[in-house]
């Protein structure tokens, strides 16, 4: 506020000081146009040859003299002096207009006189005509000005300082109620929230922008806290397990059965590192949300259909189909497996052609027929019996199938959709891909046949430590992570996942990008 009243009396000065050389220098420019004015008349009248005497002059601030080139007086207004000439001979040029200073006392005047010379002809004699004019009037009308800028500038200066004052200070108000409030809020209280001014100003908008951005942050550290709530909770519970199993050991003591206590500390262990590893990834990708150099560098193509028949393979496939014994009257000379009635183990794949479905499985522990390479295969009774677990099939492309990607990540999204499917299932889940009709994306499903999930439940179900009310038994579902982490992967590497109907059961979808055969 200081350093701006002290430029602004700088200015101001400066700018007096600038009014009053202007002033003077049109007021002498006035006079001086005054003066030539009055001395071209007067040429004009001695070029004639018709000077009278007195020369006649308009007003008393003007004397006129006319002289010869040896400096007498021929002619001269009526209060000129007519024997001593206002500028002296040897001052004179004789050629052109000239303009000079004389002191007033040489005219009977106070101050300075300005004296204009034009030379002139009469009857082929070469005069010279002088006209003096006061200049006491340019230094009173100055000295005015000086004075009125004395008087005026502090004053001015002063008032200035005062609105500057009250202006800045309106303006400022807004900002520091904002620093105010800032200072105020401690991150304990949700609510507290910048003031906005009512005023629709850039300080409005300012504080607008503020609270908004502290909304965000009291949302993520609320997702925060949530989080590590829920990362405390999921970890102590296999802790508490595992204390509780020493526990018991050791007060049976010898009656402890230490290989069953061993096989239930391993599986809570195993649950324990699966999910600590959860958690790092997820740390990972909240640190990069989006794909770094590294990412691009192990990205590279795969190949959909052998990832997922490497995927299922981690799970139960359809079971080995038993010899059955020929139909009396049969030719024993047949070779086994040769007819319809029994198919070898190894000829039951988890590849169903692509576009045709898996088939009901018949009431009464029956047997379904499934197709691969355009032949019949007898699957032996229990494949999709609900009374045993659920199988994996894989429906074969009809080519290779390339996307871009990391594998790992990939391999990650299909083992921790599978893995949910399985659990959910009741006899099957069929893993497929094929291309979109866009040709930009890739299609993957997964399809189990369980329960499903209701429709205000499918966006909600990829928020991390979600598991709806039929997942919530620890001990046959996960900590839910899977599909947080699924969500996470494939939008780093420019896919989409979303849920449908099965009917019965859900279909997990991901749309992958394409790329070109490499081949």
């Amino acid at each position: 506020m200081v350093l701006g009243v002290a430029g602004l009396s700088v200015g101001l000065a400066l700018g007096g000081v600038v009014l009053l050389v202007a002033l003077g220098w049109t007021l002498q420019r006035t006079v001086d146009e005054e003066a030539f004015r009055t001395a071209d008349a007067v040429a004009r009248l001695a070029g004639e040859n018709a000077l009278p005497d007195p020369l006649p002059v308009a007003g008393g601030q003007l004397r006129v003299q006319v002289v010869d080139s040896a400096g007498r007086i021929r002619a001269a207004s009526i209060d000129a002096d007519r024997l001593v000439p206002m500028v002296r001979p040897d001052q004179l040029t004789g050629t052109g207009r000239q303009r000079t200073v004389v002191p007033g006392q040489r005219l009977g005047w106070e101050g300075p006189v300005r004296v204009v010379a034009v030379p002139a002809q009469s009857a082929g004699e070469p005069l010279t005509v002088l006209v003096g004019r006061s200049t006491v009037d340019i230094r009173h009308a100055t000295q005015a000005a000086r004075t009125v800028l004395l008087v005026a500038f502090p004053l001015l200066v002063g008032l200035l300082a005062v609105v500057a004052w009250r202006v800045v200070g309106a303006t400022l108000r807004p900002v520091e109620a904002l620093r105010s409030g800032a200072a105020e809020i401690t991150g304990r209280d949700a609510a507290d929230r910048l003031p906005v001014p009512a005023s629709q100003d850039e300080i409005h908008r300012l504080a607008v922008t503020l609270n908004d951005m502290l909304d965000r942050l009291e949302a993520a550290r609320a997702r925060q806290r949530s989080f590590l709530a829920d990362a405390a909770h999921e970890l102590r519970s296999p802790l508490t397990n595992m204390r509780t199993e020493l526990e018991v050991a050791q007060r049976l003591g010898d009656r402890t059965d230490w290989p069953v206590v061993a096989t239930d500390l391993l599986a809570d262990t195993e649950r324990l590192g699966r999910l600590v590893d959860d958690l790092l990834l997820l740390a990972r990708l909240d640190e990069q949300p989006t794909p770094g150099a590294g990412h691009a560098r192990e990205a590279g193509p795969v190949e959909l259909g052998g990832l997922l028949a490497e995927v299922a393979a981690r799970w139960p496939g359809p079971p080995p189909a038993p010899a059955t014994e020929p139909p009396d009257g049969d030719d024993p000379s047949t070779p086994p497996g040769a007819g319809p009635s029994s198919v070898p183990s190894d000829v039951v794949s988890r590849c169903v052609p692509a576009g045709v479905g898996v088939p009901p499985v018949p009431s009464g522990g029956g047997s379904a027929s499934v197709l691969s390479g355009g032949g019949s295969a007898t699957v032996p009774p229990g494949v999709g019996d609900p009374s045993g677990p659920p199988v994996v099939l894989v429906a074969a492309a009809s080519g290779p199938v390339w996307t871009v990607g990391v594998p790992d990540e990939l391999r990650r999204v299909l083992g921790n959709l599978v893995d949910n499917a399985v659990r959910h299932a009741r006899t099957r889940v069929v893993l497929a891909v094929e291309s979109t009709t866009d040709g930009a994306y890739h299609l993957v499903t997964v399809t189990d046949d369980g329960p499903g999930i209701p429709v205000a439940d499918r966006d909600r179900v990829f928020r991390r430590f979600t598991r709806l009310d039929e997942g919530r038994a620890r001990d046959a579902g996960g900590a839910g992570l899977g599909l947080a982490i699924v969500r996470e992967l494939v939008r780093r590497g420019g896919g989409t996942v979303d849920l449908t109907d099965a009917k019965p059961g859900l279909t997990v979808r991901l749309h992958l990008p394409t790329l070109p055969d490499p081949d």
